[in-house]
């Protein structure tokens, strides 16, 4: 989300109602976004919660005031991976969505439990860029910015999940073949 960059000058400089007008303007887009990875109401607002407190603690290293949304959203990130980590859980994911990106040039009746399947079967590096690339619609240089990768390196992961998963749905599909 585009912010006037002059609000996003004075939170830096510690006006916390620019901050608070900022966080009201990117509230939606936290909870969405907290939700996709907790998979849980109350862990996204906790995830939220601890994302707004950091961001307003840390708003004066920001060095970019255009990257803001950027920025708050590695913040939130960092949250969801750290409250599944607490709890020994891993990231979920919107099987449909990615059904349907993924496999827009095959059969889209592939069942989510095929895919859910297979993408648990990806490293994490891969399931976090195939999920911000498909579900978050995230460019491959934001992608690099949340991770704290190279682009080149971001490309790497997607390519390599996309051809496992792909590998790992036709295994399936043709397990499933032999058993019926």
């Amino acid at each position: 989300m585009k912010h006037n960059i002059h609000t996003v000058k004075k939170a830096i400089n510690g006006d916390a109602a620019a901050f608070e007008e900022l966080l009201f303007l990117e509230e939606q887009m936290l909870y969405y976004k907290a939700l996709s990875y907790v998979n849980n109401k109350q862990d996204a607002l906790d995830a939220i919660q601890e994302t707004s407190c950091k961001a307003f603690l840390s708003i004066g290293q920001l060095r970019n005031p255009e990257y803001f949304s950027t920025w708050l959203f590695r913040i939130l990130i960092r949250e969801c991976y750290q409250l599944l980590k607490e709890r020994n859980q891993i990231i979920p994911f919107e099987e449909n969505e990615l059904l349907f990106r993924l496999e827009s040039k095959q059969e889209q009746e592939i069942e989510s439990f095929h895919l859910s399947e297979a993408l648990s079967k990806l490293k994490a590096s891969y399931q976090t860029s195939i999920i911000l690339f498909y579900y978050h619609n995230l460019s491959i240089q934001d992608i690099a910015e949340v991770m704290e990768k190279p682009a080149g390196t971001i490309k790497t992961y997607l390519r390599r999940a996309k051809k496992k998963l792909r590998i790992e749905i036709e295994r399936s599909y043709k397990l499933n073949e032999q058993s019926t």
